[in-house]
This record gives C-alpha cells, sequence and structure tokens, in this order.
C-alpha cells in the first residue's frame, strides 16, 4: 500500500495563520520534509515547530544552490533540476513504503512554493493533497492595513527578478499590483515604479504576520538589500470612488 503526499501550506509566518487542516495534516503525518539553503535552518518548519514530534522522522531537502548565479545560467538550471528529482525521489521512498508524508511549504504550495516540484514529479504516482495557506502578499496587505482592489481593478503579481523594462510596463498596465522577490532587485524595483508613475502610494513591507514586521511607504525606505520576507504593494484602491 502506498503512503500518501501532503503538500502543506504554513502560511506568512505567524503561527496562529496556519489552518486548522493544516495542523491535523502536520500532527499526522509520519514524515515532516522541509526546504532550506544549505547551512540555514528551514522557515517554513520554524513556523510550525512546536506540532513536530520526536518521533516524526525529518527529511530537510536543501538547495545546492539559490541566488549565487543566475537562473538562466546553465549550470543553476542543471543543478536546481538534479536537486528537485534527487528530493522527489528521497520522498517517493517513504511513500512506498507506506507512510505520509508532509511537505512544508511557506504560503501557499501551489503559489511561488518550492513544493510545486515535488508535486508534479510525485502526484502522479502517489495519492496526493494539497492544503492551501495564506499568502505572503495577502498577510502583508492585512499586517500594513492596505485595502489592494474593488470592482473591476486587476492586480499583477510580479517578480522582482523580471527585467527593469518589463516590470515598468506590467505595472502601468495594473490598477494594483504586488511585487514579489525584492533582495537585491529593490533598486530596480524602485525605478522601474517611478517610470510607471506608481511610486507614490507604493509601500514597502518586511517579514509581514512576523515578530519583526515594519511597514512603511516604498519613498522612505533605502536602497539597501530587502530580506527574502518583503514584498511591494501597489494599491489599486485608494483614491478611487467609494475609497
Amino acid at each position: 500500500m502506498s503512503g500518501r503526499l501532503i503538500g502543506v501550506g504554513t502560511g506568512p509566518g505567524d503561527p496562529e495563520l496556519l489552518t486548522l487542516k493544516a495542523v491535523r495534516a502536520i500532527e499526522a503525518a509520519d514524515v515532516v520534509a522541509h526546504f532550506a539553503k544549505a547551512g540555514n535552518g528551514s522557515n517554513a518548519r520554524g513556523i510550525v515547530a512546536d506540532l513536530i514530534r520526536p518521533e516524526q522522522v525529518e527529511e530537510a531537502l536543501l538547495y545546492p544552490i539559490t541566488t549565487e548565479i543566475e537562473r538562466t545560467d546553465p549550470g543553476y538550471v542543471s543543478a536546481i533540476t538534479g536537486f528537485y528529482d534527487e528530493a522527489a525521489e528521497r520522498l517517493a521512498a517513504h511513500l512506498a513504503s507506506g507512510h505520509t508524508v508532509a511537505v512544508l511549504s511557506e504560503g501557499d504550495p501551489l503559489f511561488y512554493g518550492s513544493y510545486m516540484h515535488m508535486h508534479v514529479r510525485l502526484a502522479h504516482r502517489f495519492p496526493t493533497e494539497v492544503i492551501p495557506g495564506v499568502t505572503a502578499m495577502s498577510g502583508c496587505w492585512s499586517a500594513a492595513g492596505v485595502p489592494m482592489v474593488q470592482g473591476d481593478d486587476v492586480m499583477s503579481v510580479l517578480p522582482g527578478t523580471l527585467p527593469e523594462t518589463d516590470l515598468a510596463r506590467r505595472l502601468g498596465e495594473s490598477e494594483a499590483a504586488v511585487v514579489m522577490k525584492l533582495g537585491r532587485n529593490l533598486p530596480k524595483v524602485r525605478r522601474a515604479l517611478a517610470a510607471a508613475g506608481r511610486l507614490e502610494g507604493a509601500v514597502y513591507v518586511e517579514r509581514g504576520t512576523m515578530a519583526a514586521a515594519r511597514h512603511l511607504p516604498l519613498a522612505e525606505k533605502a536602497d539597501d538589500a530587502a530580506p527574502y520576507f518583503a514584498l511591494v504593494l501597489v494599491p489599486g484602491w485608494a483614491g478611487r470612488g467609494g475609497a
């Protein structure tokens, strides 16, 4: 009898934003798997640390590379593809033994989540369930109290890794936007917002829902590197009819 694969959304950081279903799945799992950069702890595991029991098997899936080279570099593509293939087979061994495997994913498993790389490799081979989680962007706009869209507003979710001209074009085409994956892309994102005429009103949110959370107008944020848990909100509702 094969086991069951469960992609578990752990939410944006505050453990109290875990869903009841996520809590039950983590507590009942035989194996708890989590991603992290080699040498670092897993953020997703940190959110659910109080739920993990000593008798549960843990699989730490450690990225061999993250931002050291560009994602378009053939070396990056080869290394990361090989990593996901190997990680999937490690989980497949547990599943083939009849164990339930919960794969933790920050935010929502199928929204920029590493879990999806396990899903496409394993879901056709084993019974699978995905438990959604509160996304980083909804956690951040709630923490900052920023109304985002209403009515027929269109909202774009953009990775800050896009070329500057593409960012500016897409920011100009939507009433609202969320720019993720800031890091060292923050200066580029700021320039793209200015070019699109959207810098005023943009809000920088760092570690939304976490203990060290902060938010401020992007215009007041220095152009230093932003942490992994940071994004920019560009609200579409403020100043419109009914606001």
